[in-house]
Formats: structure tokens, sequence, C-alpha cells
């Protein structure tokens, strides 16, 4: 690198630099450190969740590995929001508001430092969408290393996951579960570091940017305790500085055969609907051509071949055990499924997969002959509520038609006190509004909802729809990111309670009987009380975000 020309020649080059140059010497850099290429080791670690408590001691080994490569790591921290933690509550606005401000800081530090390399160890859910966005934004050659999944917890006979514990308030509240079965759950589903267990979020997006090719295949694989972890830090390490003295970008993996990829990836192994935001976000950073419709048509393209949590039985530790992202991304490969594409590694996709050992006997990846259901777990639906679309998670449930009186909320609070009173019946179409990227702000999941529903046995048995979103531990005949939101004049703030709400999934329709070309939206009755409580970035994000169709981002201008 010392006879080339790089990022960082902007701060330690040519006599003008000195003062720079001086300031980098009282941190410990000398003059050969100068000549090699500067590496961001960027670090979303805190101790305020198990997802990203262990990851401020992942970063000894990736700084090991960027040394031992000829790089110099320069150290930076980011935020995170835990949405298990938030979910429920107010604070649960910041999750995807954090998603944004992530990407921001990593951009602010990296370019305003002239870095030439980055590396982002990422955990909890919007961590990992914020680096690729932030990689895809900048272009500068660098990877995500996610940090890996929780073990199981263990329980009342059984593995144990956050989804168990959310769950576990619907059962108690409908007096289906003990106190000291409760107690039992809660204390014993997260039994230390690691990202949420089940193919929810995280996990869901750490495995699409394996197969994006932005994370090397199989680093992230490794749940967050296990022995081989420190050294799929040093190897992304390294990977960091080969990237840079190769000069490969992250524009060079974010392609339309990449996305479609991930997107596979994503409704194959029945993920969360939340890469419906991420991947439109990471591809609307990028500049590639993209549409939500892609899930709908890779839902039909694909079936779920992996027996995964929350539609199915298994935990990512289990996924590891079996072979991994590998064995189930050439499952897909062997059927055609995939296109060849780069990834950080050097090698391309199918050679990473074609590496694929798998364990005998294992049951969790599953064959295309025999899968857990026969098409994808995502489906994009429109109609006269969701003209600019909306997404159904499929993946468990077989109902294709569901049609039922409304039973309308203005927000999820005033819904969860509703249902932790056991006041849902079956047959309802739950409408949770106002909880959109503008109206919200910040578009909150409705896991407390979704998961007392499937506590007190109404999952599949009513739908919901809802302007917000829905954590990747939700499951039920659960609809998300209506579009327009009600904030922006859509049609799901004209229902009323009553109007026949028709659900078609083959159709790919949602429908209603009520005439809302006539009517006026009902006004959001706390929309005052937001303006004034939520100031500051959350004011700032609803005035900048688009649609939820577009992956709710605040870099493009409508």
């Amino acid at each position: 690198m010392a006879d080339k020309s790089k990022n960082s020649d902007a701060i330690t080059k040519g006599d003008a630099k000195a003062p720079a140059r001086a300031m980098l010497r009282a941190t410990g850099l000398g003059d050969d450190d100068f000549k090699k290429p500067l590496i961001a080791v960027v670090n979303t670690y805190s101790n305020v969740t198990p997802c990203n408590m262990h990851l401020g001691d992942l970063a000894a080994p990736v700084r090991e590995g960027v040394r031992a490569a000829g790089g110099v790591p320069i150290d930076f921290n980011t935020i995170v929001v835990s949405d298990g933690i938030t979910m429920g509550g107010a604070g649960m606005r910041a999750s995807l508001i954090s998603r944004e401000c992530i990407a921001d800081s990593i951009e602010l530090a990296v370019r305003g430092h002239s870095l030439d390399g980055v590396i982002v160890l990422v955990g909890c859910d919007k961590t990992i969408p914020a680096a690729a966005m932030a990689l895809a934004r900048m272009n500068i050659p660098g990877l995500g290393f996610y940090g890996g999944s929780i073990m199981p917890g263990h329980g009342l006979g059984k593995d144990l996951s956050i989804q168990d514990v959310f769950e576990a308030v619907g059962a108690h509240a409908r007096g289906v579960m003990s106190d000291e079965d409760f107690r039992t759950v809660e204390t014993k589903a997260c039994p230390g570091a690691g990202a949420c267990g089940g193919q929810f979020t995280a996990n869901t997006m750490a495995m699409a940017l394996s197969i994006l090719g932005l994370s090397p295949m199989g680093s992230g694989d490794v749940p967050a305790i296990h022995k081989d972890k420190k050294a799929q830090g040093e190897r992304c390490g390294r990977i960091a500085v080969d990237l840079v003295k190769q000069g490969v970008r992250p524009r060079q993996f974010l392609t339309e055969e990449s996305l479609h990829n991930a997107v596979i990836g994503v409704t194959a192994s029945g993920g969360s609907t939340n890469a419906v935001l991420h991947l439109t976000a990471i591809a609307a950073e990028a500049g590639t051509p993209f549409s939500i419709d892609t899930f709908d048509s890779a839902s039909d393209e694909a079936p779920v071949i992996v027996d995964l949590k929350p539609g199915g039985k298994y935990l990512a530790f289990d996924l590891f055990k079996a072979g991994g992202t590998r064995l189930f991304g050439k499952r897909l490969k062997d059927a055609g499924k995939l296109k060849d594409t780069p990834t950080v590694t050097g090698r391309s996709l199918f050679e990473e997969l074609d590496a694929a050992e798998e364990t005998p006997g294992q049951d969790v990846v599953l064959s295309f002959d025999k899968p857990l259901k026969a098409t994808g777990g995502l489906r994009v639906l429109y109609g006269d509520v969701a003209p600019e679309g909306a997404v159904l998670k499929t993946a468990g449930y077989a109902t294709e038609v569901f049609e039922g009186p409304a039973r309308i909320f203005d927000s999820e609070e005033e819904c969860f006190a509703v249902v932790e009173k056991n006041g849902i019946s079956e047959g309802e179409v739950i409408i949770i509004r106002n909880e959109g990227p503008r109206g919200g702000p910040g578009m909150r999941e409705m896991l407390a909802v979704t998961a007392a529903l499937a506590g007190q046995g109404l999952a599949g048995k009513v739908a919901l729809i809802t302007d917000g979103r829905f954590s990747g531990a939700s499951h039920g005949f659960v609809i998300g990111h209506c579009s327009p939101e009600a904030a922006r004049g859509g049609p799901i703030g004209k229902l009323r309670d009553g109007d026949v709400i028709r659900i078609d999934v083959n159709a790919r329709r949602i429908d209603t009987d009520a005439d809302l070309a006539a009517r006026e939206s009902a006004p959001d009755k706390g929309a005052a009380a937001k303006e004034e409580a939520f100031g500051g970035a959350f004011k700032k994000y609803a005035r900048l975000v688009s649609s939820a169709s577009r992956g709710a981002v605040t870099t493009l201008i409508e």
C-alpha cells in the first residue's frame, strides 16, 4: 500500500498533515502505520442487551486479524436499541430510527477520518441492516461481522427462546400457565450473550448478508459464546484489509442478482418480515433497482425448507449444528434457485455453498421434496386497504382466505390493553394504525400483541393488520407495513369498527366492503401527545422518512 494512493493519505501524507499525524502519534501510531491501510473497526457493543454485550471482547481478535494482514485498526463505537427490551413500550419507537442513526454515524466516522476500509461488528436487529446500508452508501471496502446467536435456554422440559417469554405473557393472562411456570420461562429463556435464537430479524438479516456476499459465509453462524467465534473475528479482520488492498467495494456485491438471492434466502427460511424493509433500504443506498414484489415472487419460487422458530420448532444453534447457512444455501443452489455472485471472501457464492457439510441425521434443513411449507414465508398484498402494499407472514400457517369484521385500535397500547383482558374474539380482523414510520413515529413492532394472542391460542384464528411492523418472532395471520400509512392519509386510517375485511393470499389482496373514498381519515387521537413527547430525533425522522414500501429510509427525497 505504500506505493498506492489511499483514502487515509488525506490525514497522513504531506507536510500540511503534520498536525493530524501529531494527533495520531498520541494514540500510538507511528511512521510505519501511516503507510498502511487504516481500517475502521466499528462496534455496536453495549451491555444493555445480550445481543451485543460480547462484541467489546470480540473486537480484540478482529483487531488482531487487521494487524496480521498489514492494516491498522481504528476503533469506533455506535449505538444499539434492543428490540426485545423496548418491545411493547414507547422506547420501541427508537428501534427503526436507530437504523438510520447507526448508518449515519458509521458514515460520519469513516468519511470524517478518511479511512480506507471498515468492518462493523453487529448484533441486535437494526445494527445489521444499518451496517450494510452504511457500506453501500460509502462504497468503501468493508464487511459486516455478526456476533452470533444466543444459546437455547431450557426450562419446562424444552428449549426456550425470547419468543416463549412473550407468548407466556398471553398464556399467563389467560390463566393456562401458573405463576411458577411463568417465572421459569422468564428466568431460563436467555442464558447469556448472543442475539435472539430463532429465525427472527437478527438471524434473518445475518443470513441475508452472508448470501449477499457482504459477510463471510459461515462467520455469523457460529454462536456468540462458541469457542470458534474468536477465530471468525480474526478471519474477518484479515478479509477487511484484503478488500482494501484489492480495491473491492460493497456495491460490487449488491446487485439485482444478489438481492434476489437474499430474498429467496429470507422467504425459504421463514424469515422476518423486517427483511422487506431492510433489503429495500440496502438496495436504495446502493442505487440498485429493487421491488418489494420480489418477496412475493420468491415465495412462489421456493418453499420453506428450514424448520426454525417462529413457524417451526428449532433455533439458530440447531441450524449451526446441522450445517448452517451453507447447507441451507446449497439446497437452494442445487434446486436452481440462486445465481452465482461474488462474496467478500474472494470465493463465489456457489464455491462457498459447495463447501457445505451436512451433519448426518439432522432434520433442521429439509428438502424441496418434503418442505416445512409448500410456499415461501412472505407475501406482498395490495388492495383498497393497502394501495402501496402490505406484507403478510405466512410461514407455519396454511390459511389462504380470511374474512371478518374490523376491530379498530389507534395505537399498540390501546390494542394490548384489550388483548391482555382476553377481549379479542376468534374471527376478528384487528387493525392497529398510526404506528407507521411517520405516524409512530418509528414504526414499532407488535410482538407484545402477536405473542399474547398466540399465548391465548388465537394465532391464525384472528388476523392483524397494521401500518407498523412485526418482530421476526411474530407469527399468526399477521400483516404489517400497510402502505400508505394512516399518517400519510392511507386507507387504513378510514376503516371503522365492523367494516368487513377480506384477505385473499393467493389473489394477493386486502379489500373491504366499505366505501373508503367517501370517508375522511379518522384523526390520530394521540398525535398531539406524541408531538409533545417525542421531539428531537423522533420529530426529525417523522419529517424525513419515506414510506415503508420504499424501505422507511431518510435518504430519499419524496
